[in-house]
Order: C-alpha cells, then structure tokens, then sequence
C-alpha cells in the first residue's frame, strides 16, 4: 500500500516530485557530510567547517522541501471539491481525480468581464488543460486609472481570471478583490495593485500574469490577447465615432446601435502562446460576456482570428441570458452569432449554448427591466440558418438580483458537448472507443468529486450552526 502510495504521488506531476527530489539532494548532503567528518575527523579545521556547512545545507533543503510539498498537498485539498481525511482511500481519490483533470480536454476560453470568470470557476473542475485568453481594452475604473499613470495594461478582467482558476483559500480571494474606501487608492483594487507590483518586476506583462499564477497556484493559463496597448472604438449607425471602451457603453442608444467596432492598432499583434493555445485546443469557447466589448476585442485581433479559423477545434458560443442595455438592446441570440461573423474572421461557428430556464425570480427580473435589459431571445430558424447547432440546457442562477450563468451547469453542459461531439466524429475508430471509455471515466469520477463536494459543504455548514 505504501508503496502504490508513493507511485501515485511522483506519478501525476502535482508539483510533489520536484520536493521530492529536492529532499533527496537535501538527505546525499547530510549523509555525505557525516560520513566525511566521522572518516576525516583530524582534518584541519576548515575541512571540518566545510562539511559542517554541507550537513547544514541538506538539513536546510530537506526542511524547505517538506515544508513546501506539504504547502502543495494542502493546495490541492483546498480545491473545494474534495473530503479528505486520514483514510488512505480518500487520499487515493483525489489524485486519481488530479489525474482525471489533467487527462482532461485541452480547452481554450475567450472573452473577458464577469462572464469569462464566472464560466471558468466551473471549468477548471473538469479539465487542467484550460487557457483562458483575455481582451485587454479596458481603459476605465481602477484599471483604467493604472493604464494612464503606469502606462501598463489594465489588469482588471485577468485580475478576476486568476482568482477564479486559483487554488487558495477564500481569503486570499478576498484580498485581491478588495477595493480600498479611502484616500487616493479609492476604488482600486489590491489584486489591480498586485499585478501592476509584479508587471514592475517582470520582463513584460505576459511575464507578470505568468509569475502572478504561480503565486496563486492556478489550474490551468491565463494569457493577454495582445501586449500592445488596445484601444476600442464604435462607429455607430448615424456615423458617430465613440473611442474607448468605458464610453462604448454610455454613448450607445437602442435607436443608435453600434454599426461596427475596430481596434486600434489595427495589427495589433498576439504572443506565440496565445497562437499555439489555439491550434492545440480541442474546443474554443467565446463568451459568455459583453459582445462588443469583452468578446468581439479578441478576435478582431487578425493572429488570434486567422488561428481560430485554421484549428481543427469545435467552436461555441456562449449567448448571454440578458441583453446589454447600450451595447445588446434587442439582439437575439442569432443576432450576436451574425455580429461576430461579420466582424471578425474566424469561420465557423459549430456550437450556441443557450439558457432554457425560465425567469422566475420576481426581484431579479424587475431590477433588470428597470435598466432596460431584456431576456436573450431564441429564433431557432435564424441560427440553424447560420449552420450552428443548439444546445440548450438549464444554466440558470439568481445571486441577489443578478442573473448569472450558474458554473457547474455551464461548465458540465459544455463538457458533455465536447465528448460527445468527439466520440461522433470517432465513433467507428479505436479511438472512438477510447474517448467513449474516458469520458465515462470522467464522467464517474465528477460524480464522485461533486458528493464529495457536497458533504464536505454540508459539514462546514454543520460546523458552523454549532458555533
């Protein structure tokens, strides 16, 4: 058992065997130290002193790396889906559910906003394969504010992505989304500040978002659309030119809708590793967010579209259950599909997930028509016209007065989409069957991870009514 035990643990790359090695080199230090000593002891001094300080050294590095390899267990019980406790079989699953999502399907997320976060927290439970690539044009609020005096880009929506596919506690997500009251920092946010300290430190903010996810532990990347400096602006229908993406959204009337939106630089290049995330990736998933100015940023980028297009990945797009008063009054979901084929060159569409669930929230719905927002509706002609397929299933959730895409309903819809769409385009191969046997694989031990979830949820709130 020992043994299986520790195979398990140096097997599934969990960032275990690098302190595992490191202990190691730690432990040849002491031995080679002590034995020295013990054989060389009427040695000069310094010779002495020397293997003291290689004794020193391995108890050094073994104390660092149990420290640290603990941290990583720790983190990985931290997820939020797992209950572990002493028993050996607990401690088994949850690598083998590591392991699960490593073995998950390599998935390429684009947009920006509350909607890419929200979908990305439910995500990253199915697969680690996961990229999220985020637009970069916003120039208001607390990011704007770093962009004009730091001259960097604005750090707020890859800020919420990080939080979302991290892997700490809730109150470190608490710190980095704390925005201060008071004095000249009001309105900015600790997590904005954060990555604008590591943006200083690092080579460029490609570099800082990578090292800001190793702090942060995250499943999977987080990758800037562009590292040029972004700039969105909106012809409307009567010819006026709206620029900048904070003024997008107050200037735009239902009568005087946006025509067309362009990006400034209009070459604006992509990073190599956004390129490859794409072309590697087995689906691509646009949306959910605000069309013109989370979405359609990204893929006006021409690298980021011309790759979309050339990959052999599925496509989605995630339809927004709300429209967007001054960016999306009255736009179907065909009519969003159109917006983007029009604007932007990344071929087909093959997917439109769709909320099914009808409002019922009496709250939620009254704060909403009060701003003008109205439900997305379905013309299941129109879209069927465009060559997407519809998938449609119950992604609902009221937070408060908000309605939001539920994570766990989104993240799940969209997987099963995925595994089923590969096992039809294998179904008569070897490698249909092997896609078929993982995905039930898959499917058993989220399964698992979900009631484990679930009890371990309801004990904390069990603990908590006793206090």
């Amino acid at each position: 058992m020992i043994i299986k035990t520790l195979k398990d643990l140096t097997r599934f790359g969990m960032g275990l065997k690098r302190w595992v090695l490191f202990a190691t080199l730690g432990f040849l230090l002491v031995i080679l130290g002590i034995t020295e000593i013990l054989d060389n002891r009427f040695f000069s001094r310094s010779y002495m002193i020397y293997f003291g300080f290689l004794i020193f050294s391995g108890l050094l590095i073994i104390y660092i790396s149990v420290n640290e390899g603990m941290k990583n267990f720790v983190k990985l019980v931290r997820e939020g889906m797992f209950h572990v406790n002493l028993d050996s079989r607990e401690i088994n699953n949850l690598f083998y559910e590591k392991k699960m999502q490593t073995k998950g399907p390599k998935i390429v997320a684009i947009g920006g906003g509350t909607g890419l976060s929200t979908m990305l927290r439910g995500l990253k439970y199915y697969t680690s394969n996961l990229t999220a690539i985020v637009t970069v044009g916003d120039d208001g609020g607390g990011s704007g504010t770093l962009r004009t005096e730091m001259g960097m880009l604005p750090p707020g929506d890859i800020r919420n992505c990080l939080v979302a596919l991290a892997n700490t506690d809730s109150v470190m997500e608490e710190l980095l989304q704390y925005r201060f009251q008071e004095g000249t920092l009001k309105g900015q946010s600790f997590g904005n500040l954060f990555l604008a300290a590591m943006n200083g430190m690092s080579e460029d903010f490609e570099d800082a978002v990578g090292k800001m996810s190793e702090v942060l532990a995250i499943t999977g990347k987080v990758l800037p659309v562009t590292l040029e400096d972004l700039r969105l602006t909106a012809r409307m229908t009567d010819g006026t030119m709206i620029e900048g993406e904070s003024n997008i959204g107050h200037a735009v009337t239902a009568d005087n809708p946006i025509d067309r939106l362009s990006i400034h630089p209009e070459d604006a290049r992509t990073p190599q590793s956004v390129v490859s995330a794409i072309r590697e990736a087995q689906a691509i998933i646009l949306g959910p967010g605000s069309l013109f100015t989370s979405v359609m940023p990204n893929l006006l980028i021409r690298e980021v579209a011309r790759a979309i297009r050339e990959s052999d990945a599925i496509v989605f797009y995630v339809s927004n259950i709300m429209t967007q008063p001054g960016e999306t009054d009255g736009l179907t979901v065909a009519d969003h599909l159109k917006k983007i084929l029009e604007h932007s060159d990344i071929g087909t569409i093959d997917y439109v997930v769709v909320n099914n669930q009808p409002l019922s929230d009496a709250v939620a719905i009254k704060n909403y028509m009060d701003s003008g927002a109205k439900e997305v509706t379905l013309n299941r002609g129109e879209v069927e016209a465009l060559g997407v397929q519809i998938v449609e299933a119950d992604l609902l959730k009221v937070i408060g007065r908000q309605i939001r895409h539920d994570p766990q309903k989104l993240a799940n819809t969209l997987f099963h989409t995925i595994m089923q769409d590969n096992e039809l385009k294998h179904s008569l191969t070897a490698l249909g069957y092997l896609l078929a046997n993982e995905k039930k694989l898959l499917e058993e031990e989220m399964v698992k991870a979900e009631a484990r979830k679930i009890v371990r949820l309801q004990s904390d709130d069990h603990a908590e009514s006793r206090e």
